[in-house]
């Protein structure tokens, strides 16, 4: 009689990926700053260009709506970098810090103009009995530093973040560079759009803004993308060191 051993099933177990949860977590956050700062700025518009929208007659829930959903983004900023610190650090820890710091930069100057755009709305809700015109002048000025705060947050910090995260993910390998590229690419090209916007050259919403800010909006959509759907390559990660301690 022939005794035949049990078969001996091997089972391999799949090595989970200790960067998936930064990744997805950043990607997310990435892809939440466009999904709110769009329609922010879009709600936004009449506080933005009736000159006398303090004076008015109607509801200001749109505008509440706008002001959150920029806070939203300034907090997506932050959780951005914050998300994938513990993993471009072992690139370059300063690197590393110095884009979280630049996201935190971005995210205060953008609560500061929400706030300038809360205080509009109080005005025109509780006049006080106050002069049209002291209104009008100030709700304005208001107005005025939300959009230099604009102008600083959205349209300059992002050059610093293209070039300090870029510059991490390009030479660590944790995505195509070719992604990375282009936030390298149109790091300067967006500097230059807020050169040209400080200076008078041109209007922050313009056709030569929008085409100079194209390259860092596909930069930051596509790296979102990414990160959400694909996560960092496996050797990259490897070669950084990080290990799966579950």
């Amino acid at each position: 009689m022939t005794i035949t051993a049990p078969a001996v099933t091997t089972t391999t177990a799949v090595r989970r990926d200790p960067t998936r949860n930064n990744a997805r977590a950043a990607g997310i956050f990435y892809l939440l700053t466009f999904a709110s700062s769009i329609p922010a700025l879009i709600l936004l518009g009449p506080v933005l260009n009736d000159a006398a929208y303090v004076t008015g007659a109607g509801h200001d829930t749109r505008i509440l709506w706008g002001c959150l959903l920029d806070c939203v983004n300034g907090l997506t900023a932050v959780g951005s970098a914050v998300a994938v610190y513990a993993v471009v650090k072992r690139q370059n820890g300063s690197m590393a810090l110095g884009f979280v710091t630049s996201r935190l930069v971005e995210a205060a100057v953008v609560m500061i103009g929400v706030v300038n755009l809360l205080a509009v709305v109080t005005m025109r809700q509780h006049p006080a009995g106050a002069d049209p015109a002291s209104l009008t002048v100030t709700a304005n000025a208001l107005v005025d530093v939300r959009n230099w705060t604009f102008l600083f947050g959205p349209g300059l910090m992002p050059v610093f973040n293209a070039l300090l995260f870029g510059t991490l993910l390009y030479k660590s390998r944790l995505v195509p560079r070719i992604i990375p590229a282009v936030g390298l690419i149109g790091a300067p090209l967006l500097f230059a759009a807020f050169i040209a916007a400080l200076f008078g050259a041109t209007d922050q919403v313009s056709a030569s803004s929008l085409f100079l800010t194209l390259p860092i909006a596909a930069w930051e959509f596509t790296i979102g993308l990414w990160m959400t759907f694909k996560g960092f390559r496996p050797q990259a990660v490897a070669a950084l060191g990080i290990r799966n301690d579950g």
